[in-house]
């Protein structure tokens, strides 16, 4: 049973997490816990993984990254919370929203979907090789997620006044690539709207 939890990284995913967490009455470690959430750039996940002692449940809420990036750990799972966050806005940008759940067995899904559900979230799950696929975001219909979870993030990036997010924004040109791997493999027809739309995002971020 999970009584402790850490969460590492306090940007706008991780942040909002953690708010909730406490709203929820859970214990947030600094240290040892009962489970690890990696709320990190994507880049950076398997450096932070190796710095976790084996045991523990360990999870991260990156849409596109493999569990491979998760290293040894053999207690590990996906949790993405299919919603855009921004700082301005406190734990309730979790609520209604739907969270890609992966993971390697069933109990590696039931963790991930109970801690879904304590965040207000509403789990589905999702297939680790179609992670990258699902990532590239109005794809998520292709991978196998479902479609009326896309409602709730349309929802805030209009309430969020279209805050640019995504890996574009952050100059995470490797996840983009990898996004355009998995179109040209599945859905090339795509391939050069969602390039247009990368360098458009782009191009305005730095603006």
């Amino acid at each position: 049973m999970v009584q402790t939890i850490r969460i590492i990284g306090s940007g706008r995913v991780g942040s909002a997490v953690a708010a909730r967490l406490r709203e929820r009455g859970f214990a947030l470690a600094e240290d040892e816990a009962d489970l690890v959430l990696l709320c990190v750039p994507d880049r950076a996940i398997p450096e932070v993984a190796a710095t976790v002692p084996e045991g523990p449940w360990i999870g991260h809420t990156s849409g596109a990254t493999p569990l491979s990036a998760l290293a040894s750990h053999q207690r590990r799972f996906g949790l993405h919370p299919l919603q855009s966050f921004t700082r301005s806005r406190g734990p309730e940008q979790l609520d209604g929203a739907y969270a890609a759940v992966t993971g390697e067995s069933d109990e590696a899904r039931e963790v991930g979907s109970w801690l879904a559900r304590q965040l207000g979230l509403e789990p589905f799950a999702l297939d680790d090789s179609e992670r990258v696929l699902y990532h590239a975001g109005d794809l998520v219909q292709a991978a196998g997620a479902p479609p009326e979870a896309l409602l709730p993030l349309m929802r805030r990036v209009i309430e969020n006044d279209f805050e640019l997010t995504g890996p574009a924004v952050r100059g995470d040109w490797e996840t983009v690539e990898a996004h355009l791997e998995a179109i040209r493999e599945r859905l090339p027809e795509l391939e050069p709207l969602y390039r247009a739309l990368a360098d458009a995002t782009a191009e305005l971020a730095v603006r």
